[in-house]
């Protein structure tokens, strides 16, 4: 759904020539499209998957500090009620 459409690569027939023994042969080009469309879209996913992280660490931090105030507050009220009923 995400991902581009790209135009498709038309088929060239290999012309097959003779190479003579004393020449180096080349090395063949990869049939097929090219990779370096699709180099920028790893990229963008390591960029999602590393943001998305720092966000859940974030909130889970505050979910955290929120809850260990909330029990530091509750604490000192209890201790403020029961040192009132002594009294």
């Amino acid at each position: 759904m995400l991902r581009p459409k790209l135009p498709d690569i038309p088929h060239v027939p290999s012309i097959t020539t003779h190479i003579p023994q004393d020449h180096a042969p080349t090395p063949a080009t990869s049939a097929g499209r090219p990779v370096a469309p699709y180099m920028g879209v790893g990229v963008g996913a390591v960029a999602t998957v590393v943001v998305v992280g720092v966000v859940l660490t974030a909130l889970l931090a505050a979910v955290a500090i929120s809850a260990v105030s909330v029990a530091i507050a509750a604490v000192v009220l209890r201790s403020l009620v029961s040192n009132a009923n002594k009294r």
